[in-house]
């Protein structure tokens, strides 16, 4: 039974990718190509040389050669250093990406060059939402960025769009800054929203008031492999004996952490606080 539920999950996951996968490459394909935007990152890069070739030189370059020559490197670090699953699952997305962008019909959705950036930007970002909450990457600065997290435990996204920019910027260069300065509108848009739903870098401080901190405790480090510290306490207006758990928790673990404070621990006062960094030895779930 507990095997059919590894399996179904497994096969929900896959299924996930594959439709977040889908969602870049349409977005790719409306617009992204409706605004003449650069995405960013090497399918960003891609795209670029594809209009170089065809504007300077009358070539018509396949973005499927392009992004899979160019992923070819990344995947290694990330076979190496990430996990093996997580680059064959990111190798699946980024070769069904690259060949419905070849495939699919460029069909655009508005003419306004704003409002194409920001919910392109907002699409594209789902998307990656998708691909990255199931254990894959859509390639490139994602396949760098993971690496650089799994070796940091920090997220590095907001670092890799420096890379962005500077492809994005040679578009401009080439093709009016116009274009170059809406795809930064893009870019930035794509990033907060990978920020907001791709969660496993951000940590949360839990400060839990409870009378069996024993208990909790143990829960707490079966449930997520970290520790507590307990210091002791009373409460003002009741007299009584407290006790106060201090633990940082990866933001998935926090959600796991109070499902079973609610089920077990009824009258239990938690505190969950932001926590930009966090020094010393925080384990982190390896993706495999």
């Amino acid at each position: 039974m507990e095997k059919k539920k590894t399996d179904l999950k497994e096969i929900l996951s896959f299924l996930l990718i594959l439709a977040g996968s889908a969602i870049l490459a349409i977005n790719m394909n409306t617009f992204v190509e409706q605004g003449g935007l650069v995405p960013g990152g090497f399918s960003g890069l891609s795209k670029l040389i594809q209009r170089v070739a065809l504007t300077f030189f009358g070539l018509k370059i396949p973005f499927t050669l392009l992004n899979v020559f160019f992923n070819a490197i990344p995947a290694m670090l990330a076979y190496r250093f990430v996990g093996k699953k997580f680059t064959i699952l990111s190798c699946i997305s980024i070769v069904v990406v690259s060949v419905l962008v070849d495939q699919l019909p460029v069909t655009p959705i508005t003419g306004d060059i704003l409002l194409i950036s920001v919910f392109g930007g907002i699409i594209n970002g789902l998307g990656m939402s998708l691909i990255l909450n199931n254990n894959a990457s859509s390639g490139g600065t994602d396949f760098i960025a993971m690496t650089l997290s799994a070796k940091y435990k920090i997220s590095t996204f907001n670092y890799m769009l420096l890379f962005s920019a500077a492809v994005i910027l040679t578009s401009g260069f080439l093709f009016g800054m116009d274009k170059a300065l809406y795809s930064i509108i893009f870019q930035f848009c794509n990033t907060q929203v990978i920020n907001t739903f791709y969660k496993k870098y951000h940590k949360k401080t839990l400060l839990i008031i409870t009378e069996d901190p024993a208990s909790i405790s143990a829960d707490i480090l079966e449930l997520t492999h970290h520790s507590s510290t307990i210091f002791k306490g009373m409460g003002f207006y009741s007299a009584h004996k407290k006790y106060l758990i201090y633990t940082v928790l990866s933001d998935s673990d926090v959600r796991k952490v109070r499902k079973q404070i609610l089920a077990h621990y009824p009258g239990t006062f938690v505190s969950v606080l932001n926590s930009s960094d966090v020094i010393g030895n925080f384990y982190i779930q390896p993706l495999e």
